[in-house]
This record gives C-alpha cells, structure tokens and sequence, in this order.
C-alpha cells in the first residue's frame, strides 16, 4: 500500500525532469549575467534593468500562457518555452550589442512565464490527495535547477564569457527535442490529450465557457459518466459553491501569495548586508549559506510537503507555513547569535518551503479547468512581490535599521495570515483523507 502510495505517474517524472533541466539553463546565466553585461558598457542602473526587463515579462505573460494552455493543452505552450528559451540564450550569447542582449533577456522572460503551466500539468495529473505532494516535488526540481546551474555555469565560464549562455541553450534545445516525444497531454479535455473523446472535447469547452461567464458550479457538465475520458479536477468539497465564492477564495489566496513573496523576497534581497553587519561575513560564506537554504528548501518541498499535508490539509499546511514564516523572520530582527541566526533561518525555510507548493495546490484545488489561468495569475502574483519585496526591504534597510526589513516582513506574515480565505470545515478536519 505504501508503495502504491509513492508510485509517481510516468507523465510526472517527465514534467519535474523537462522543469529540473530548464531552470539548470536558467541557473546557469543567471548569477554570471552582471558581469557579462558590463562587458557591453552596463551600469549597474542598466544591469538592474536588464534583470528587471525578465522578471517583468515574466510577470505580464504568466496569465496569458495560462489562459492559452487551459486552451490548447499544456504540451504545446511548454515546447513553444523551451524552445523560446533556447532562441533567448543563444541570442544572449551571440549579442554583440546592448540592445541584443536586452532582446534575448525579454524573450527568455516571455518564455519564462510558463512555470504556471507546469504547474498545472502536474495539477492535472494529480488526485487531490496527492496534489500538494507533487506541486512540492516539483518545487524541488526548483531548487535542484538553481543549485546545478550555477556551478555548470561557472565551469562553462572557463571556455569565455559567451559559453555559458550557449550550454544555457542547448540545454532548453535539447529538453524541448525530447519534450516532444516523452512529454504527455495532461490537459484532459483538450484534442492533444491521447484519451480525449469529442464528447470529453465537447464538455470542457461548455465547462470553460462556464467559467469564463461566471457560473462554473450551475452550468458544469457531468464528466463523471461511463465513457469518459477524467472527471473535472475541482475539489469535491467546492463542486456546489457558489462561482462567486470560488473565485473570492482564489484572489485571497493569490493575495496571501503576493504578500508572502514580497515578505521573504525582502529577506533574500537583505540577508548578506545582514550577515555582512552582524557577522562580517564575506560573499563565499554568504553564498555558503544560501546553498544551504537551497539545499533545506529542496529537502523540504521534496519529502515534507506530501506526509505534512496529508497529516494536516493544505489549509492548515499554509497556516503552519506562514506561522513558521513570522516566527523566523522575527527572530532573524533580533541578534542572538549563531544560534539564533540558524534557528531563525530553518524556521523560515521548512515554513516557506511548505508554503509555496501548498498555495499552488490550494488554488489549483478550487481553479477546475482555468487551472492554468489562475496558476497564471499567481505567478504574475509573485513576480510583482518579488519586484516590490527587495524595495521595500532595502529601503527599511538603509534608512530605518538592519532589523526593520525582517520586523516588517514577519507583521506582513501575520497579516497574510489574517487574509486566509475559510476552508471547507469537513475537508480541513479531515485532512487530505477525504477527497
């Protein structure tokens, strides 16, 4: 039983590595871009807006290629990313001018803006009971991306500033060759999905029609008859509320992601000014440290998300997350030492590494069929947290104190546990054992 329980789909394996390999690519460019830049003239002032040109295209295509995956299946806007991003990095390395290299950070940002689709696709293949575990999993494939990629990126950058960017784009060339033939539709009512009937096509086009004209629960159509391709992936406890309520619950919690993003991006942006001030650590120890973030984050979202959340529910999971947050980052306003500093930092990375694939997965729960939209939405939600996050934080930083981004951060944690939407009483008392 236990190991039909930790039996992954041969369609997730393929999602979480196509997912691992992509953001290695993106590993590798992204800490050796500020000097390769300065190559071209760059400022710091152009630099920044160089990483802001990604982050923001990022932030304005998230929904749209949600939108268009709920469409037109997840496959086709995964490959039209990975192969974007391929173009992106080769354009990065050949540029011989600014204006090239601002042109393949925007592309790569556009195709960058698909993370939401993956997401999806793994809310699509997964049960309820299991969504939470694989949204975490994948969220491990995250950090796996982010601590390979730098270190290839650095052996690469023995070869010449151009180099790494090139390993960056065979990488995505490669993944999206093989993303063809080993990727799956997961996207069930879509004509690419290998099960899909006219009829399944049929219901989910008169489902997403519902959902777009604001009464998903009234006009839903009855997938669940013989024949069918897969029933419709809302959670059973939401299948009779109200559209309305749904989609009140879905913007509360892609508020409390907002705001939970901008809380711990500010930490991220501060930390080594922290630890500089209170330590005199230099960047290698600094670096030393956020490795070892990384390294807890993937433990965490890889094996604590599924039995946690199976113990408690996702509601409580995100409570507990955002709880654990406010505690860390308090503790890290406040010098206690050593000692303080890595309890202050263990708290808070087991607390956001649980929260971040809850979130996903509670949103995913209540989305149906829009999951790639509202997913979308939530990480457009996170990008503009991470814009306003470092801000903010840097500005408390300089002008009020070393303790002010960290005071701040843990009252918005708080705060974003005040705005939690009310979960559904039989599905949180009973945890995840009841879908």
């Amino acid at each position: 039983m236990a190991d039909s329980r930790r039996r992954l789909p041969r369609g997730f394996v393929v999602i979480w590595s196509t997912v691992a390999v992509d953001l290695i690519g993106f590993g590798i460019v992204l800490p050796i871009l500020p000097q390769y830049a300065e190559k071209f003239g760059a400022g710091a002032a152009t630099i920044g807006l160089l990483s802001a040109s990604f982050s923001f295209m990022q932030l304005l295509f998230a929904p749209f290629w949600g939108r268009v995956s709920d469409r037109i299946g997840r496959k086709p806007v995964i490959l039209l990313s990975l192969f974007g991003t391929a173009v992106g990095s080769f354009l990065t390395g050949r540029a011989d001018a600014l204006w090239l290299l601002f042109a393949g950070r925007i592309l790569d940002g556009i195709s960058g803006a698909s993370v939401s689709v993956s997401q999806a696709a793994v809310a699509d293949l997964a049960a309820p009971k299991d969504r939470a575990r694989y949204m975490g999993l994948l969220g491990a494939a995250f950090g796996i991306g982010f601590v390979a990629g730098p270190m290839i990126g650095a052996l690469g950058a023995l070869g010449g500033p151009h180099v790494p960017f090139y390993i960056a784009a065979a990488l995505a060339f490669v993944n999206g060759v093989v993303a063809i033939f080993r990727l799956p539709e997961t996207a069930h009512g879509v004509a690419g999905h290998p099960k899909a009937r006219p009829e399944v096509v049929a219901a989910r086009l008169r489902e997403q029609q519902a959902v777009e004209d604001g009464d998903a629960m009234n006009k839903m159509p009855n997938l669940d008859g013989p024949g069918l391709a897969e029933p419709a992936h809302f959670d059973r406890e939401v299948m009779h509320e109200p559209a309305s309520d749904i989609r009140t619950r879905i913007f509360r919690f892609i508020f409390v992601s907002f705001v939970a993003v901008v809380a711990f991006s500010g930490f991220e942006s501060t930390f080594s000014l922290l630890t500089k001030q209170r330590f005199e650590l230099e960047l290698a120890a600094t670096a030393l440290l956020f490795g070892g973030i990384g390294i807890l984050l993937v433990a965490v979202q890889g094996g604590l998300v599924g039995p946690v959340t199976k113990r408690l529910g996702e509601y409580r999971t995100i409570r507990f997350g955002l709880a654990a947050n406010c505690v860390g980052l308090l503790l890290l306003a406040v010098s206690f030492g050593w000692v303080g500093l890595i309890l202050a930092l263990a708290i808070l990375t087991v607390g956001q590494g649980l929260l971040t694939p809850t979130l996903s997965s509670a949103i995913a729960g209540l989305a149906g069929n829009s999951t790639g939209s509202w997913l979308g939405w939530q990480q457009a939600a996170g990008g503009l947290g991470r814009v306003v996050g470092p801000l903010i934080a840097g500005a408390l930083f300089q002008w009020a104190g070393a303790s002010w981004p960290y005071v701040v951060g843990s009252v918005l944690a708080l705060a974003a546990l005040a705005l939690l939407p009310r979960s559904n009483g039989a599905k949180e008392a009973k945890g995840s054992t009841s879908h």
